[in-house]
């Protein structure tokens, strides 16, 4: 079967705009909620906020789970200063350099949206000698608010106050060359893969040869999205999300990674030959790779006690936690694997 990356790619540019740093997900959720609907696809919230679909299989005794995050990168308004500038707490792990100068919106409890710029206070070059120099940190960065406010009343007025989320402009964009570069990569490519599998799934009718659920979490990025809601059933259980390039790294941005170990430890050998050898026999194209400062849905599973075999496997990612791209070549052998995989015999 050939695999097309262009109806994910548009579900990705839909998805990375929607605003979901972890703790603000409600409205993505229910997107993903709708498509599934449509599909006719069986779905379920758990209390943490994330969203279950399940797809019935031929073996009822033993289950799947595949599982990728919606929850994205983000911040929290942490102070109001009494220039009517705010100082924001990062959400998820990410350096400070990498949102300088980046458009984002603030989502007030009562509903509203502000956009904003987040700056260096000493961002001027004509005022502050040490624009260049200063250290980007929580004491020295700042968001400024589009709008008329001299104060920290002023702001207030507005609506805004602390515990407010903030949100980063994704600047999705195509290229003709088939790269996707947007910031939210991390991990809403894999969520579109996910949905793409599922939708070829339903229209063809596939008999699954176990129950699989696809868990889209909302957590991840601070830890513990997917080590909840794991049916006693559950024997094999991979995580889809993205693939660390860098110095030292295998992973590219035409391939599927496949993670042999994270900075959690090694991942069950028996799947990740499973799928090496599902990508051989289906002439998918992978890498195999280590990522040294990297945990998964999966390693927080396995960290929560969960009696599972464990995988890591997704599109790659050049530039993760920052300004994000990756190819369609990518996406397109990672829904292969993937719709390869959920097809295919259990490694126990």
């Amino acid at each position: 079967m050939t695999f097309s990356a262009d109806k994910t790619i548009e579900l990705i540019e839909k998805l990375v705009s929607i605003p979901s740093p972890s703790g603000y997900t409600e409205e993505v959720i229910t997107y993903v909620e709708s498509l599934l609907k449509e599909l006719n696809v069986e779905t379920k919230r758990n209390r943490k906020g994330g969203l279950i679909a399940t797809i019935p299989g031929q073996n009822q005794e033993q289950h799947r789970m595949l599982t990728a995050h919606v929850d994205t990168l983000g911040a929290i308004v942490k102070e109001i200063k009494a220039s009517g500038r705010l100082v924001i707490d990062l959400i998820g792990g990410f350096l400070y350099n990498s949102i300088e100068g980046e458009y984002c919106q603030i989502a007030t409890s009562a509903g509203k949206v502000y956009t904003g710029t987040i700056l260096m206070h000493q961002t001027s070059v004509h005022v502050y000698k040490d624009a260049g120099k200063a250290e980007r940190n929580q004491a020295n960065m700042e968001v400024r608010i589009d709008e008329v406010v001299k104060s920290a009343e002023d702001v207030r007025k507005l609506g805004i106050e602390v515990g407010d989320f903030v949100s980063f402009d994704p600047r999705v964009q195509v290229t003709e060359s088939g790269f996707v570069k947007s910031r939210h990569l991390d991990d809403k490519a894999s969520v579109a893969i996910l949905l793409e599998v599922i939708r070829q799934v339903k229209e063809e009718e596939l008999q699954l040869p176990y129950t699989t659920h696809f868990l889209i979490s909302n957590n991840e990025e601070i830890g513990y999205g997917g080590n909840s809601n794991i049916s006693p059933e559950t024997v094999e259980y991979l995580a889809v999300d993205m693939g660390a390039i860098g110095d030292g790294q295998a992973t590219d941005e035409y391939t599927v990674s496949i993670c042999v170990k994270d900075s959690t430890g090694p991942y069950h050998y028996g799947l990740r030959q499973h799928l090496v050898s599902l990508a051989k026999e289906n002439n998918v194209e992978y890498k195999l790779d280590i990522y040294p400062h990297y945990g998964s849905d999966a390693s927080a599973a396995i960290r929560a006690g969960h009696d599972i075999v464990h995988g890591l496997i997704g599109p790659g990612i050049d530039s993760s936690h920052a300004f994000e791209r990756t190819h369609k070549t990518s996406i397109e052998h990672t829904t292969a694997l993937i719709y390869h995989y959920i097809q295919s015999k259990m490694v126990l």
